[in-house]
């Protein structure tokens, strides 16, 4: 392959004179070099790092056409749009266009004046455009979104398989797929199905060194909404995913009522409402764009503070490409996943509806052999329709991938009708049973339990403690040598190892696990059954009053046993012993808690409790208050010896710190990052002037948190 395409221009000259960057970043150069020497090649690089170039700029340095797959339309117009302003002769082929924009477009194509074509994947399946694509030269095949053709990835489109067969029938051009996200299995089906010619793997990496990554757990809504709108404040500009249509539009009205410069974007909307929302968004006219997954792919807007996930999407990889949105200028912002474990329930009905059974699949194909015309094989049912008539238990998604699947095994066609809203089904042969179709159910069982995985990493992910971009390089086989230092847990207070809980904390311990095990029921095995949720067993334990509360709770023996523990300090607890496998959750349409073999060895002292002690302590038991600040002044006075080690104050302001964030209802590090609080420890300012002068001191915390922290350095010091 090498030497068939001759270079017309030189790279360095277009790089500058088209683009305006004087040099490549790492990766893309590796890229572009593969490209230019005639090589196939695999570009895995991240959200952000500048995949469009890496076949823009050959395309413009070569003879022939470049032809590039892409999956949205909105995509192909932002890229089209960039380069005519460049002066890039560029079009797509796509279904928003016009018959007579259809023919302008091959009427170029056909007179050679195009360098550039996109193409939406399904238009290879019209035999006329292919006739046009084999008569002409095609200098480079580059297939964005490359993940999208794996039956592994976390995009799948069947349209993407023809890829395959595509780039035989076009004499096998040089070819460059990219993706920014595709695990081992991923990258192996990309090449596999494209049958690259000996290629160019480039992995960039996929660290983003500017993007602090979060996840807060969130109780419920209304946790969430407070949380959405701490953010806005904060960062001003971003995205906030939603996994449904219904949650985008909840969290739309919801920070609009705040006034948000806000807009909607879901796939329900209507052409002309998703450009209006994409554009406004896009230009800076809009500051948060409130989307579900259609949103994105593609956008180019450098300078998005923050991508929030108002619930768990359904994969990691989904969550990276998402997350990977923000902070395309390389300046700092956040990335926060808001976690419910019930959340997973959409989740699962997502999976549902993406892996049907065989027996769905089978179900659907004799619906439309005894309901299709006998002469034509044709009918026009929507998916919903089908679904009702199937039962009323049925997934309408799963109906929707049943006909994908009989569609990619040739038993099936669907096409839109004109002034309908209904497709037109058409059964090739009605005669064909089930059985004789090449339905791959190996295949099928293979792609549920993948997908299954899936949901089982990203809610590791959800309930990790460690280090949030080690967890994620890990899972995409990245191995990184030290922690990223700026995610939430890394500029938490200082992670410490598990250690053995003695004395008047063990006594918490045993007493909250005492707690759990009365609101559970004993099984026949001897092993625990779940019945109520953390919430709930934390409420009976500091002996709650409030409406809802089940009387069978307010009975048990352990009810008001931690009375003195602030209900921020049993959430921590509860969450310890998560960690520390003494207690478990289960699923369902709440989280539920109860205790472990291991939890109950401790309860009855057969055997000894370890835990991260950094996250609870018992100095979080009442004291006597008559206001906030008395109350830690009188816990520092108190606690403190005399002497002046910075240690002691620096635990001090740490557990200050803790209670500020409990206050504020945000993460410990957006109080003041770890950092600033040694600063604070060893320069000991008693004035809010001199503390404010440190790193780290921002003007939120100066008006809101500084003064607490220089009144308990001026208590530490008058001790």
């Amino acid at each position: 392959m090498e030497g068939r395409i001759q270079q017309v221009a030189d790279v360095q000259e277009v790089l500058r004179s088209v683009f305006g960057f004087d040099s490549l970043r790492t990766g893309q150069d590796a890229v572009v070099d593969a490209i230019m020497a005639g090589r196939d090649a695999l570009a895995i690089m991240p959200t952000g790092g500048g995949k469009s170039l890496c076949y823009q700029l050959p395309a413009l340095c070569r003879e022939g056409l470049t032809i590039v797959v892409s999956p949205l339309i909105a995509l192909m117009k932002d890229q089209v749009d960039a380069l005519q302003a460049r002066g890039v002769p560029a079009a797509a082929v796509n279904s928003s266009l016009g018959a007579d924009e259809y023919r302008q477009v091959m009427a170029a194509l056909r007179s050679g004046e195009l360098r550039i074509i996109y193409v939406a994947p399904e238009r290879f399946g019209q035999e006329g455009f292919m006739n046009m694509l084999r008569s002409m030269q095609v200098g480079l095949l580059a297939i964005d979104e490359a993940h999208c053709l794996s039956q592994w990835g976390h995009d799948f489109r069947p349209d993407y398989l023809r890829l395959g067969r595509v780039r035989q029938e076009l004499g096998c051009p040089q070819t460059v797929a990219l993706t920014a996200t595709a695990t081992d299995a991923v990258r192996q089906d990309i090449l596999n199905t494209l049958q690259l010619n000996t290629p160019a793997v480039i992995i960039s990496g996929f660290g983003r060194d500017n993007l602090d990554f979060a996840i807060t757990h969130c109780e419920n809504r209304q946790a969430k909404f407070e949380r959405i709108r701490k953010v806005i404040a904060q960062w001003r500009k971003g995205i906030i995913y939603c996994s449904t249509r219904k949650n985008v539009m909840t969290v739309f009205d919801e920070i609009s009522g705040t006034g948000a410069n806000a807009v909607a974007y879901h796939a329900g909307m209507t052409d002309e409402e998703r450009e209006f929302s994409q554009n406004a968004f896009i230009s800076g006219r809009a500051d948060v764009v409130v989307a579900t997954n259609a949103f994105g792919m593609g956008i180019d807007r450098p300078d998005v503070r923050f991508v929030l996930h108002f619930e768990i999407p359904g994969s990691v990889e989904a969550y990276y490409q998402e997350a990977g949105r923000a902070g395309r200028d390389g300046e700092l912002s956040a990335c926060e996943l808001l976690f419910n474990h019930a959340d997973l329930k959409t989740q699962e009905f997502f999976f549902e509806g993406s892996n049907p059974s065989v027996q769905t699949i089978r179900s659907v194909y004799n619906l439309l052999r005894a309901r299709c015309n006998a002469d034509t094989g044709e009918l026009q049912m929507t998916v919903d329709h089908m679904a009702a008539e199937l039962g009323k238990d049925v997934n309408p998604m799963a109906v929707g991938t049943a006909l994908s699947a009989l569609i990619h095994a040739g038993a099936i066609t669907r096409s839109d009708v004109p002034g309908s809203n209904t497709r037109l089904t058409r059964v090739l042969n009605p005669g064909t049973p089930f059985a004789s179709l090449p339905i791959d159910t190996n295949a099928i069982d293979e792609k549920a339990r993948r997908d299954h995985k899936k949901i089982e990493a990203i809610t590791r992910y959800a309930y990790s403690t460690g280090c949030r971009q080690r967890w994620i390089l890990d899972y995409f086989g990245e191995p990184s040598a030290c922690d990223c230092g700026h995610c939430d847990v890394c500029n938490a207070e200082e992670p410490g190892d598990a250690e053995d809980i003695e004395g008047e904390d063990l006594v918490i311990v045993r007493k909250a696990l005492a707690g759990v095990a009365r609101a559970s029921r004993r099984q026949p095995d001897g092993s625990w059954q779940a019945i109520f949720g953390r919430a709930k067993i934390a409420d009976m334990l500091r002996g709650s009053q409030r409406a809802g509360l089940p009387p069978q709770l307010t009975r048990l023996s352990t009810y008001g046993l931690l009375s003195n523990m602030t209900g921020a300090k049993l959430r921590a607890l509860f969450r310890a012993m998560q960690e520390g496998g003494l207690i478990t959750t289960t699923g369902g349409e709440l989280p539920l808690i109860t205790l472990t073999a291991k939890g109950e060895d401790v309860m009855k002292e057969k055997a000894p409790a370890r835990l991260t002690t950094r996250i609870w302590s018992r100095t979080a038991i009442k004291q006597p208050r008559t206001s906030t600040l008395r109350r830690r002044s009188e816990r520092v006075l108190n606690a403190m010896q005399l002497g002046r080690p910075d240690k002691a104050l620096f635990d001090h302001l740490t557990e200050l710190r803790r209670d500020l964030a409990a206050e504020y209802r945000m993460p410990v590090y957006r109080i003041l990052n770890t950092d600033t609080l040694r600063a604070l420890a060893t320069v000991k300012p008693t004035t809010i002037e001199a503390a404010s002068r440190l790193k780290g001191v921002g003007p939120w915390a100066k008006q809101h948190v500084l003064r607490a922290f220089v009144e308990l350095i001026q208590d530490y010091e008058e001790s």
